[in-house]
């Protein structure tokens, strides 16, 4: 199989690359972070223009690419410049349940609209299946009650996809559905708060909120299998992004050995740095490959897309803490100072661990599908 991107891909990185490099300084991405909204409308209406949304839909919904790679390009680059606008939420999760709704996407597609993605809840521990939510049917359409935890950029979406349980016992699979939810909605409560690593996620509680039966976005209680794949392209995302940044943390290290002098000689030239930048470069390919091999997995059938998927965000949780870790320790007392780019890409390799499950839920899952192929 043939890994290399095709020509359109390599416009499309080149393109974002060098616009991130040049407008999105870490001083900018510092002063979005900071405000109360946690992204930039300009940026965010510049990526549309630039078609860096539109090349995370597929061409049927609006978009020019929805495959994979596609995905992995962008949120590759996404990393590198430690972008924060809504991509993940609502370019690619909400997006992809509205999609499977066969619901139109042209405001997400340029950039008017936003989405949220409202699936964690407060004490649901990664588990997919674990939606304690409630729709109930009334009058013809649905009643809501519940909360939704960590949406992210949840005060700029405009409207939710929500997941609820229709049916079934709080930990099983079947009697899921998804619902899109308008955020003035009376009954949707949005309550936002900044990350650690910038931009801002929000509370979401839905009390008596009512909805038209349209609303409903799948066969009643049958979402587990549309949510498995949402949340699926969100995990590519993440691990495409992580690989971003930690190309970035390798870059600014490499050069920090080769400039910090000590004895009259750059650091880089002790054989114990050398030994230890070599070993993080190995384990970066490594990540790498892992993202490549989900990727081309995306379109596979369940079983090698979820493990491949698994494999990858287990890879990439703990690469990602590894060179966190390294490259700061590399950096010696500046490593974790404001004013160095890295300490806020090192708080986003870890945070990233933790979004969608981290190292030891996807290892545990990994183990779990191999079974279940085995059976």
């Amino acid at each position: 199989m043939n890994f290399e991107h095709t020509e359109e891909r390599r416009m499309l990185a080149d393109s974002l690359n060098r616009f991130i490099s040049e407008q999105y300084h870490i001083e900018k991405r510092h002063h979005i972070a900071a405000s109360s909204q946690g992204y930039s409308t300009e940026f965010w209406q510049q990526f549309a223009e630039l078609g860096v949304i539109a090349a995370l839909l597929r061409e049927e919904d609006g978009g020019f690419g929805g495959a994979g790679f596609d995905i992995a390009v962008v949120f590759e680059a996404l990393g590198r410049g430690l972008v924060i606008e809504p991509f993940l939420g609502s370019a690619v999760m909400a997006a992809e349940a509205l999609a499977a709704a066969g619901r139109a996407l042209d405001g997400i597609a340029d950039g008017s609209t936003i989405a949220g993605f409202a699936h964690d809840e407060p004490d649901s521990h990664y588990e997919l299946a674990r939606v304690q939510t409630r729709a109930e049917r009334s009058g013809g359409g649905w009643l809501l009650n519940g909360a939704k935890a960590a949406v992210l950029q949840g005060e700029a979406a405009e409207l939710f996809v929500v997941s609820a349980r229709t049916s079934g016992d709080v930990e099983s699979e079947t009697g899921i559905s998804l619902f899109l939810v308008p955020k003035d909605a009376a009954g949707v409560s949005v309550l936002g708060t900044p990350t650690i690593d910038g931009g801002r996620v929000a509370e979401l509680t839905l009390d008596n909120v009512k909805l038209e039966a349209d609303a409903l976005l799948c066969e009643e209680g049958q979402g587990f299998a549309l949510l498995e794949r949402v949340i699926g392209r969100g995990v590519l995302a993440l691990c495409a992004e992580s690989l971003g940044a930690m190309e970035a943390a390798k870059a600014a290290t490499l050069e920090y050995l080769r400039t910090r002098k000590q004895f009259g000689a750059p650091i880089g030239k002790f054989q114990a740095l050398q030994h230890r930048m070599a070993d993080l470069l190995l384990e970066i390919e490594q990540a790498r490959s892992a993202v490549i091999n989900a990727a081309a997995a995306l379109d596979a059938d369940r079983i090698t897309r979820e493990r491949a998927l698994s494999a990858a965000k287990t890879t990439i949780g703990r690469i990602g803490t590894l060179v966190a870790e390294e490259c700061i320790q590399l950096h010696g007392g500046i490593g974790m100072t404001w004013e160095l780019p890295l300490a806020h890409y090192a708080k986003r390799l870890v945070m990233i661990d933790h979004q969608l499950g981290d190292e030891d839920h996807h290892l545990e899952r990994y183990i779990a599908l191999g079974r279940e192929a085995a059976a």
